[in-house]
């Protein structure tokens, strides 16, 4: 499995992976069922020399994927409000300064919306909205084909690329409800 694209040759030191943009009150209409390749995405990427990851799970992601199957600390947003006093660090703060390379994958069609107009409701769009520009930022878009192909999609992919993200293209694949999806 090819986890990045051939402009990032070498991962930097440490990774956060977003393992779910999926569907929930904040992430989507469809679920992103490519969430399910989490375990086997975050296992690869701990084989590479050097890379330490850190997982931020949207609201609901662990449906797709057992939380144990994970060997690595995973982020939710009950965790970006566990401070107590304003001297406290701020969970999406210390993740954009700890991380070298920031990957979302899946993204969802409603994450990408989210993400393309600046919105920041979660733990993971505040991360996000946070990221320093001058790190490399991969996003993986996985969808129904319907939603794929709606024309928002495309202006929203073409605004992520505008900020200087790097899209890993998208495949075919048959989903879960018989449909071909897209991810």
């Amino acid at each position: 499995m090819n986890v990045a694209p051939d402009n990032i040759t070498q991962p930097s030191a440490e990774a956060v992976f977003q393992g779910f943009a999926v569907s929930c009150p904040e992430h989507s209409a469809g679920p992103a069922v490519a969430a399910l390749k989490l375990p086997l995405l975050v296992s690869q990427l701990l084989e590479l020399p050097g890379v330490d990851v850190q997982v931020v799970a949207t609201a609901h992601a662990t449906h797709f994927y057992s939380p144990e199957e994970v060997p690595v600390r995973i982020y939710t947003d009950k965790d970006e409000w566990q401070w107590k006093s304003r001297s406290d660090p701020v969970l999406h703060i210390e993740l954009r300064r700890w991380a070298d390379l920031l990957v979302i994958a899946p993204l969802d069609a409603n994450t990408l919306g989210k993400i393309a107009n600046g919105i920041c409701d979660n733990l993971l769009t505040c991360l996000v909205r946070a990221w320093d520009l001058t790190r490399p930022l991969v996003f993986c878009p996985a969808m129904n084909t319907a939603m794929w192909q709606h024309p928002i999609t495309a202006k929203q992919v073409a605004t992520l690329k505008e900020f200087g993200y790097i899209e890993v293209p998208c495949i075919c694949k048959k989903l879960v409800c018989g449909d071909e999806g897209v991810w």
